[in-house]
């Protein structure tokens, strides 16, 4: 997305407001919607919206109303020299981060803004998920936050999946996902070293459209496990994915019934895994009807 216009974000007439944040001179804002969500940005510090379009969650378009649903506040406190010095970043009126740098808060806003996309769309259910695509139909890896997904999803794409996201999996009411194609953030053993890429640049393809899911594999790492996963009936699957469904306490209705039909014709797995690539193979080849290979013995995430 190219630059936003600006507007400054404000919240509709009879919502909660932060009157003593609203006081506070901002210099900068910027309206955007994603999967049916109306978000705010602003800031004291222009250059936190010249940076917001490579933040923003995929899919995002520019709004032309200053009406939004929640407002987000970076605030910088800058040296003498315009060095930023201590940035602040809300979304309401409670703190999401501080850093004493830009360059590093900025992360926890994109991160804060996909989220609240996630809990609040009205159109998807949005699964903490990684999903690649395979021969016109979706393969789901659930999983929290280092659990490993993104390592799997991307030995996927390497083996020639096309790439829908290494976060959340947004379901339509008919079980079809939809693409959610950050970039993937791979991590070298911690938060300090993460590198992000473009599926692009791990020989693969984004995928467009909507699919039906056709395999869903709860796979957690585990240094010299070998995937040999258990077959989960559909109630089973169900619940397996109400743990990583975002909106299941808020909008519980919409989430079970999504779930039920993403996986009314899904083959669901659950165990262990060790070495990603052998485990990518592996499910390629269930997925294609072939007898998988063996991973005994391999290690690495």
């Amino acid at each position: 997305m190219g630059s936003l216009p600006p507007l400054m974000p404000r919240l509709p007439a009879g919502a909660p407001r932060a009157e003593r944040m609203d006081r506070l001179a901002w210099r900068a804002g910027a309206c955007f919607a994603s999967h049916g969500v109306r978000i705010g940005v602003r800031s004291n510090d222009p250059r936190v919206l010249d940076a917001l379009p490579a933040l923003l969650p995929p899919g995002s378009l520019p709004e032309s109303s200053a009406i939004v649903e929640e407002v987000f506040s970076v605030w910088v406190n800058a040296s003498a020299g315009g060095t930023a010095r201590h940035v602040r970043i809300y979304g309401g009126t409670r703190r999401l981060g501080c850093s004493s740098e830009l360059a590093r808060a900025l992360p926890s806003l994109e991160s804060a803004l996909r989220l609240k996309v996630a809990e609040a769309s009205p159109e998807r259910v949005f699964v903490h998920a990684g999903v690649v695509a395979w021969r016109g139909r979706a393969i789901l890896v659930p999983g929290r936050s280092h659990s490993g997904k993104t390592t799997l999803v991307a030995e996927l794409v390497k083996a020639g999946a096309s790439y829908l996201s290494d976060e959340f999996a947004p379901l339509d009411q008919e079980g079809r996902v939809h693409p959610f194609a950050k970039p993937l953030t791979i991590r070298a053993g911690c938060d300090v070293h993460v590198r992000r890429c473009r599926a692009e640049e791990l020989g693969g393809t984004v995928a467009e459209g909507a699919l039906p899911v056709a395999l869903v594999a709860f796979a957690e790492y585990r240094k010299d496990a070998s995937w040999q996963p258990t077959t989960l009936s559909h109630g089973q699957g169900v619940l397996a994915m109400l743990a990583h469904t975002v909106p299941a306490r808020r909008r519980p209705e919409a989430a079970l019934e999504a779930l039920d039909h993403a996986l009314a014709d899904a083959m669901l797995l659950q165990g262990e895994r060790g070495e990603a690539g052998a485990t990518a193979r592996r499910l390629l080849e269930t997925i294609e009807g072939r007898a998988p290979e063996s991973d005994a013995g391999r290690e690495g995430p």
